[in-house]
């Protein structure tokens, strides 16, 4: 039963399969009209193109022979990879026409932070702090991937970490799960409703279900054993906050969860995903995750893989095959119930029928909208919007930034200074260097004939050795001739993300040599970090007079950067994770535990601290760091009472001053510490923010709401627990340096 003849057959299959059920009308009613196309499908199929809807195959480049045959015979539901209108608009046609269900291909991507017109790494973007920023970020992804004939991303990632060693904390939002529970619901609304024309949005997946982030020391894949209750406080949260914003997807993890890979778990897949947090929609494996099981001697073959997976409540199998091999014999022998298999298809189908496949399969294969749409101009400024707002200022002695008229000559010098690639980051999924506004070429732009602008590479990348040492010479030499130098060190696009992990926190190869003898000149130095992570800047900062934490930003990233030193635009971001003074700290995180000793030896120098005794404790830059060219003042935090009960509802009030004769924009932070608990509590918890915008000298009092259900945390028995107590407001920039107040939760 091909395309046409399952749509030309819905109304006679409703009167003969659903009216014999019941006489009442009523009842064929209560069917929607989209789960009445399903059924029809579903029952058109053989056991074979069952699994072949379950199976989701990549296809990069040119089609073989193999796998047009394997979509002709029903056996392909999803294709990953393939991309273009008329490449995909070609395997459309195939399976629509050619094959005996005539069902549509599911088209697949990663489009992690932009499809064509690349943003800021997702790292970034948290950055921001800024929700509707994010959001309208994966609307334009969405759109230039759904112009290029894609229908679903494997983003946003959600995994919490902690450990900037891990290559791929450059995907997620950082290290707080709130932050990154506003931020993953963001994304997804962006993917999936941020354009008007349906057609424009793409469905998200969210990943990697659960705890992928907490990769022991920083390896990826690697497996370290996490309790329950770190599972629920620290990873679950993000995922249930994209699982209520509607994400049509989840992705499975490569890592284990207490013992047992995430692929074969069914308590964490059926009891915890789809009952505890409610998911209802497709599970899928991550690349070859079936056989993995095999490698990490969970599963005898693949055969007993696909058992479990299927057991687990995985719908779809990405990449091995292993589905479409085994599913319909495991049936047949009993191994298996087909009412499994037919409820992983149902959600696949469901998936094409979001997307407006099952009635239009050609609808979103435009090949004058995919021409208009990929970088297009209100993309690029929706881009640059994003990247301008990730920006993070360190450090700015003497308000060396933004530049002024008297600076003529600005050495620009580093090995990131005109690199275009590394600003793209390792997911980029089309983007392409030669549309990246290198920070060379961004400078040249913004200034223009009004300053000299001189260059020297500094120091060459050469894998992990210290090469190009030769270089620093030569630009020790055109540093002393500069009134300043625009100093740009970071890692090449390669050293972060997958596969990324670093044992090393400090910039590759000589970056730093080449810092410390650039300050010899004293030339004020104004260093760019271009990482996908953050990195021991300790000595580097010590050299700096300022210091702007760009990340990987992107295609417009250059364009960007420039913009902000000039002073056209005023930086806000502030970091959404730690940034340690020595590698020896990590893991290094605010919300940290509370403990019976002191962090802080005290002028005595006690012994009997959880401290270290050869470095500082602090971190070189706390969590929801961020300078701006403006300065703001905090005052007046009060609180509307200091006893609150269930029912009532705590208003935080504090004022902010901008203290400056600048404009600009300040990230409110509200943290809570609860005082005592039945289980330990951080020392503090992200709780509120928001991006308060503020004119020269003018002072707004900003307020947050506070309910007991923002006192809830997971109690002794892994349920949540409102406990009577007393607890801390914290009100400032950032999460070390705040205003406070206190108040108790009565009965």
């Amino acid at each position: 039963m091909n395309y046409q003849r399952w749509k030309k057959s819905l109304f006679s299959y409703c009167l003969m399969v659903f009216l014999p059920l019941n006489t009442s009308n009523a009842l064929a009613d209560s069917f929607s009209q989209q789960e009445k196309q399903i059924e029809i499908i579903l029952n058109s199929l053989t056991l074979e193109e069952k699994a072949g809807q379950l199976n989701l195959i990549p296809i990069e480049g040119e089609p073989t022979a193999e796998h047009l045959q394997l979509i002709r015979d029903g056996k392909v539901g999803s294709v990953l990879k393939a991309n273009g209108v008329a490449n995909n608009l070609k395997l459309q046609k195939i399976a629509v026409e050619q094959s005996r269900s005539g069902i549509p291909i599911l088209f697949q991507e990663d489009v992690i932070h932009g499809y064509k017109t690349i943003a800021p790494v997702p790292l970034a973007e948290a950055a921001s702090w800024d929700l509707n920023a994010i959001e309208k970020s994966a609307a334009v992804a969405a759109r230039e991937a759904s112009a290029a004939g894609i229908q679903l991303t494997y983003a946003p990632m959600v995994d919490v970490s902690r450990d900037p060693r891990w290559g791929r904390i450059i995907e997620a939002a950082g290290e707080d799960p709130y932050l990154g529970s506003l931020v993953a619901a963001a994304r997804v609304k962006g993917f999936q409703q941020g354009n008007d024309d349906p057609n424009l949005n793409i469905l998200a997946t969210v990943k990697h279900f659960a705890g992928y982030g907490a990769a022991l020391a920083g390896r990826d894949y690697n497996i370290r054993d996490i309790s329950e209750r770190e599972l629920r406080e620290i990873h679950l949260p993000p995922f249930k906050a994209a699982i209520d914003a509607g994400v049509s997807s989840v992705m499975g993890a490569y890592t284990a969860y207490d013992g047992i890979p995430a692929t074969a778990h069914r308590y964490l897949m059926d009891d915890i995903l789809r009952q505890d947090l409610g998911f209802n929609g497709l599970l899928m494996t991550d690349w070859e995750t079936i056989p993995n099981l095999v490698k990490s001697g969970n599963a005898e073959d693949t055969k007993q893989g696909v058992e479990l997976a299927i057991s687990a409540t995985f719908d779809m199998d990405m990449t091995s095959q292993q589905y479409l091999e085994h599913l319909p014999n495991l049936v047949r022998q009993g191994k298996i119930l087909e009412v499994k298999v037919d409820n992983a298809v149902r959600r696949v189908l469901r998936l094409k029928q979001q997307a407006g496949l099952l009635d239009n399969p050609y609808s979103r294969f435009n090949l004058d909208r995919e021409q208009q749409e990929l970088l297009s101009k209100q993309n690029w400024r929706d881009t640059k919007d994003i990247t301008l707002k990730s920006l993070v200022l360190l450090k700015n002695e003497n308000n060396i930034l933004p530049i002024v008229d008297s600076v003529k000559h600005i050495a620009v010098i580093g090995p990131m200074a005109k690199a275009k690639k590394d600003l793209l980051g390792w997911w980029h999924a089309k983007g392409n260097e030669n549309d990246v506004i290198s920070i060379f070429d961004g400078l040249k732009a913004e200034f223009g004939d009004k300053v000299k602008l001189s260059y020297a590479q500094g120091v060459r990348f050469d894998k992990f050795n210290n090469a190009g040492t030769e270089l620093i010479s030569e630009a020790v030499a055109l540093a002393k001739q500069a009134d300043l130098v625009i100093l740009a060190v970071g890692e090449q696009f390669w050293m972060s993300g997958e596969g990324g992990g670093t044992a090393s926190l400090h910039l590759p190869g000589s970056q730093e040599d080449l810092a410390s003898q650039l300050a010899t000149t004293k030339t004020p130095i104004v260093t760019l970090v271009v990482t996908g992570r953050p990195y021991v800047l300790t000595d580097v900062v010590k050299h700096s007079d300022a210091v702007v934490q760009t990340w990987m930003p992107g295609t417009t990233g250059g364009e960007a950067i420039a913009e902000m030193l000039s002073g056209q635009f005023n930086p806000q971001g502030k970091l959404p994770v730690t940034f340690p003074v020595h590698q020896g700290q990590v893991p290094i995180f605010y919300n940290y535990k509370k403990t019976s000793h002191p962090f802080d030896p005290g002028p005595n120098d006690n012994r009997y601290t959880t401290s270290y005794r050869d470095i500082s404790h602090l971190p070189l830059y706390p969590f929801g760091y961020g300078l701006s060219y403006s300065s703001f003042a905090y005052s007046d935090l009060e609180l509307s009472t200091t006893k609150i009960s269930e029912s009532e509802t705590l208003i935080v009030s504090v004022s902010v001053t901008n203290t400056s004769k600048l404009a600009g924009n300040e990230v409110v932070q509200m943290y809570l510490r609860d005082q005592v608990a039945s289980v330990t509590r951080p020392i503090k918890e992200l709780k509120g923010f928001t991006v308060l915008p503020l004119e020269p000298n003018e002072t707004k009092t900003v307020h947050f709401e506070l309910t007991s259900k923002d006192l809830a945390f997971i109690g002794p028995d892994l349920k949540q627990l409102i406990q009577p107590g007393k607890f801390t407001l914290m009100v400032g920039g950032n999460s070390v340096d705040t205003l406070n107040a206190e108040f108790e939760l009565v009965k």
